[in-house]
């Protein structure tokens, strides 16, 4: 099978297409699943530029999440069977185990049922993202109807599905861009208000939508000194969570004095540390998921699409910093 390979770390340049054995089916539980599409999230490049998260992980087959046709299935396996469509966010982090490849084997509790309403593209571009969201907003924040919550980035990959899940779970929602089009792009998925950080500022402009109250949850999607200049925009006792490291040195005397709630959100944290239950819940993330995007209340934007032998250049947009919504590769 064709499949992009890394033997070491560096540039896109790193990324090879080669010809790796086709895997087969080791036990009664596994399916084999021929990908039709595989998503590219920022922890590819930066797999690719500092290592696998894994021991021991070169060669890697990156990608995290993908979508396609299980094409053969164990004995046990009751739960999909050949020709089945489905998605799902496993491997990537290290080792030939990745989405950026024709085929991939795993068990067939880790896969869940495609929505019916997309296609494989969009499918393989989602599960990353709407499990962090997901994660961010109901687990880390408890989100709840009518809360204002203040959504970093909102038209990237995870923060064009969380204006859209907390939209969905009945919230007010707030989102920073970098310009108008992103600023129409946001409104049409749900965003109340957008804040153009170029050019306003954050704070300021989130006090003025919120009534001077500040905002009940804020997802940083962005790094550091986005996190700090997001504590005074807090409502006291609210929920502020990152994706990302928040960085050393933090001064935290006004967060603690407003009594935020400070969650770290790491969707890979099931892979990393094998925590089946974990990987169950995320199972049903993915479903409740789907409900949603059939019912037309969840929307995945896939801005490009790149062929597998194109996964260079994939990268290298990503990297830019100025993609709306997801990119993806397609095998065929």
């Amino acid at each position: 099978m064709k499949a992009i390979e890394m033997r070491e770390t560096g540039g896109p340049a790193v990324l090879q297409l080669v010809d790796r054995p086709r895997p087969e089916i080791g036990g009664p539980d596994d399916i084999l699943v021929r990908l039709k599409a595989a998503g590219v999230n920022p922890v590819d490049t930066k797999i690719r530029s500092n290592g696998p998260l894994v021991p021991n992980g070169l060669p890697a087959v990156l990608g995290c999440d993908g979508a396609g046709v299980v094409e053969a299935a164990g004995e046990a396996v009751t739960r999909f069977k050949p020709g089945d469509e489905v998605w799902f966010c496993w491997g990537g982090l290290g080792g030939p185990v990745g989405n950026y490849a024709e085929y991939i084997l795993l068990d067939n509790h880790l896969a869940q049922a495609k929505p019916r309403e997309i296609g494989f593209v969009e499918a393989a571009a989602a599960p990353l993202v709407l499990l962090t969201a997901w994660e961010s907003l109901h687990d880390r924040a408890r989100l709840a109807e009518g809360q204002r919550v203040l959504i970093h980035g909102g038209a990237g990959g995870v923060g064009h599905v969380a204006i859209q899940l907390a939209k969905a779970a009945g919230a007010r929602v707030c989102t920073t861009v970098s310009n108008s089009e992103k600023a129409d792009f946001v409104h049409a998925l749900g965003a109340e208000y957008c804040i153009n950080y170029k050019e306003e500022d954050l704070v300021e402009s989130v006090m003025e939508w919120s009534e001077g109250q500040g905002v009940d949850i804020a997802l940083d999607t962005v790094g550091p000194d986005v996190f700090r200049k997001t504590v005074p925009a807090m409502a006291h006792y609210g929920d502020l969570v990152t994706i990302l490291d928040p960085g050393p040195d933090l001064d935290l005397k006004e967060a603690r004095v407003r009594n935020l709630r400070i969650s770290l959100e790491l969707m890979l944290t099931p892979m990393l540390r094998d925590l089946p239950r974990a990987r169950t819940h995320q199972g049903e993330i993915l479903r409740r998921c789907a409900k949603l995007i059939d019912r037309g209340d969840l929307h995945i934007h896939v801005s490009e699409t790149f062929p597998l032998k194109q996964v260079q250049e994939a990268h290298k947009r990503l990297e830019t910093g100025h993609v709306t919504g997801k990119l993806a590769l397609t095998m065929e």
